[in-house]
This record gives structure tokens, C-alpha cells and sequence, in this order.
């Protein structure tokens, strides 16, 4: 099975989709809104972001079509292993930094928490498999996540067998295979959304399978879009693309959940990237759209060690209505800033440094 299709005429010349990466930068702010709101309401239906979790999904079918225009044409010339050592440059690091943060949030939480119930060595345990990507559900201070010091690796994690996948099989496929695997996972969503009455699953021990079908599809889904030159040309810009996409995360939670989750994964989500990709950006937001996109991944990844503590400050304190809004404002505000300092002291740093050191050319980056 090999791919047979053309590259598509507009990739030819390599643009760089700034909109989608504004996209990709709401969508991490809506992540970190909704892991703020989702302490405050525990009953999805009062979450007015309660949908934001679905922001997971539009990651991963920016992804493949991502993975798709940078690799395709090239994963051949450079090899698989050239392309894995890429991509653990890309991503590693701030799967590091995101492992620090959480243990120590974990050990040195100044509003709760309780370190002192876990042996030294099932701490190092859990750390190490933290950094490792191998997921280990087994801290109940934690909620039994998959990566206990830090939850949102659940997704990078689908992502690096995503990215696996990619390199041994599907950029040797075509279009036909493609479009049949994207099927099948189609139905896996359906399934899953159906079984458990929404898509929130992955982040868990019990719900780690439907980590796979929600990476399945939307990879899939993604990386079919770029093939297909399915680019819906318009006006929309960025502005007007940002609240489509935001839509999907307040939309209201009701008993439809398993239909109308999937209906947005399915068809809304794989709209929005061709829009994206087709949209025209105005110099005016072409710096917020860079900015954003560049934040978007450390903010993702560093995030929610401070989540941790605002749940047990929520949990031991519980202010007020008007002191929590300003809490949340501002840890928004606090948690970009301190994203961008981990992306330039830290992140920027030891990715050119391991380039630099592994002798990978900057032509493939």
C-alpha cells in the first residue's frame, strides 16, 4: 500500500496556516478555563464552558493534518527514526517540565493534599513513569489519573502512538485505506459516546480505550483533510473562526451528550481545519495568531499542576463568588505568563540544544 495521490496544489508552496495556530491557542485557553470552571461545577450542565474538554479532539485532528503537510512529502527522504527524533524533540521537553511541576505541586501544595499516604518509592514511581510517557493510574489524591503529576499527558500520550502509527504505516497508505480507517474509527467514537453518554473519557484507568478511538478518529480525520486538499476557501478570519470554535466548548450539556459530542468531533471539528487552513489572515492579528500557537503547547502542558492547588484552596476555603472570579481571572493571566517563561527559558533552549547535538538538519523542522 503506498500513497498515490499528488500533493495538493496549495501545500506546494509550504505556507505557514497561521490561523490554525490561533486556533490551536484558543483552544488550550479553553482547556485551562474549563479545568478552573469544571472545580467550581461538578454538575456539567452549570459548567457554561462545560464542553471544553472536546478541545482535546480539535488537537488531534490539527495534528494529523499538521503531521500530514510537514511529513508526508518528507518522512521518506529523512527516515523513521529521523522523524521519532523530531518529534520527542518537539514534544518531550515539556512533558518533562510538566512532570516537575505536578510532583511538586504534589509534595509542597500549601492548601491540601497528602504526600505523606504514598511511600517515597511509589512517588519516584510515578514520577518516572510520568516522564517516561508509560501511564500508571494509580494515585487517588490524583483522581487515578493516567499520569497522576500530570493529567494532561493523558492526550500526549495517545499522541505519541499516533505519531508511531504515522511512521510504520500511514504515510505509506492511501487515500481509499485512509478514508476507510477514518470510517471505522467514526463508529468507534459512536460507540464509545454511546456507551458512556459523552466523550470525556482517556484521562483514566477505566476509560484509557476511549483515549484511542477519540486520537483514532480525529488523527485520521485530520491527516485525510490534508490529502484531500479538502481547503474551503472564505472570509471568515480569525475572529470569526475563533467563536465557531468556541461555540463547540459552551455548548450546553444535556442527556444528547453521546450525539451531539460526537456530532461536533465528527463533522464540526474537521470543518473548522478547513476553514482554518483556507481562511485569509489580516495583519492585524497575525502576531496574536504566532503568539498563540506558540503558547498554546507550553500552556497545555504546565497548566494544571496549579489546578491541583486551586482545587484544594476551593476544596479547605471556599470563597466567595466574587473572590473565586477574580482568582480564576487571574490565574488564566498568571498561568499564560508563566507558560511563556517555561517556552523561552526552557523549552526554546534545550529543543535547539538536542537539534543542535543530534546533527538534525533545520530543513526537516
Amino acid at each position: 500500500m503506498t500513497t498515490t495521490n499528488a500533493p495538493a496544489p496549495v501545500m506546494h508552496t509550504k505556507q505557514h496556516f497561521e490561523i490554525l495556530d490561533g486556533l490551536r491557542g484558543i483552544a488550550a485557553l479553553a482547556v485551562v478555563i474549563f479545568h478552573f470552571m469544571e472545580w467550581v461545577f461538578t454538575d456539567p450542565s452549570k459548567n457554561f464552558i462545560g464542553h471544553g474538554f472536546l478541545a482535546v479532539d480539535f488537537f488531534f485532528c490539527l495534528s494529523g493534518f499538521v503531521i500530514g503537510y510537514a511529513y508526508d512529502n518528507r518522512i521518506g527522504k529523512m527516515g523513521i527514526l529521523q522523524f521519532f527524533k523530531l518529534r520527542i524533540i518537539r514534544l518531550h521537553p515539556l512533558v518533562i517540565a510538566g512532570s516537575v511541576l505536578g510532583l511538586l505541586a504534589f509534595l509542597f501544595d500549601p492548601f491540601g493534599g497528602h504526600p505523606e499516604l504514598y511511600t517515597t518509592g511509589k512517588i519516584v514511581l510515578t514520577f518516572i513513569c510520568s516522564v517516561l510517557m508509560i501511564p500508571l493510574p494509580v494515585v487517588a489524591d490524583r483522581g487515578f489519573n493516567l499520569f497522576s503529576f500530570n493529567a494532561p499527558s493523558w492526550s500526549l500520550f495517545w499522541e505519541y502512538v499516533a505519531n508511531i502509527v504515522y511512521g510504520f504505516v500511514l504515510y505509506r497508505i492511501g487515500r481509499v485505506y485512509l478514508v476507510v480507517l477514518t470510517l471505522i474509527s467514526a463508529v468507534a467514537i459512536c460507540l464509545v459516546a454511546y456507551r458512556a453518554g459523552n466523550l470525556l473519557g482517556g484521562w483514566s484507568g477505566p476509560t484509557f480505550w476511549d483515549g484511542s478511538a477519540r486520537i483514532s478518529y480525529s488523527f485520521l480525520a485530520g491527516l485525510l483533510i490534508y490529502r484531500s486538499n479538502w481547503i474551503i476557501k472564505n472570509k471568515l478570519g480569525f475572529i470569526g473562526l475563533s467563536i465557531l470554535l468556541f461555540l463547540a466548548f459552551i455548548m450546553p450539556s444535556s442527556g444528547w451528550n453521546w450525539i451531539t459530542e460526537p456530532s461536533v468531533v465528527l463533522v464540526y471539528f474537521p470543518l473548522l481545519i478547513a476553514l482554518g487552513a483556507g481562511a485569509t489572515l489580516t495583519n492585524g492579528f497575525h502576531k496574536i495568531c504566532v503568539f498563540a500557537g506558540k503558547i498554546s503547547y507550553p500552556l497545555y502542558m504546565t497548566h494544571y499542576a496549579a489546578l491541583w492547588m486551586f482545587g484544594n484552596y476551593l476544596t479547605n476555603y471556599k470563597p466567595g463568588n466574587m473572590q473565586l472570579t477574580f482568582i480564576i481571572i487571574s490565574g488564566v493571566i498568571l498561568l499564560i505568563g508563566f507558560a511563556y517563561l517555561v517556552m523561552v527559558l526552557f523549552d526554546i533552549p534545550v529543543r535547539k540544544y538536542l537539534t543542535r547535538n543530534k546533527k538534525l538538519t533545520t530543513k526537516f523542522m
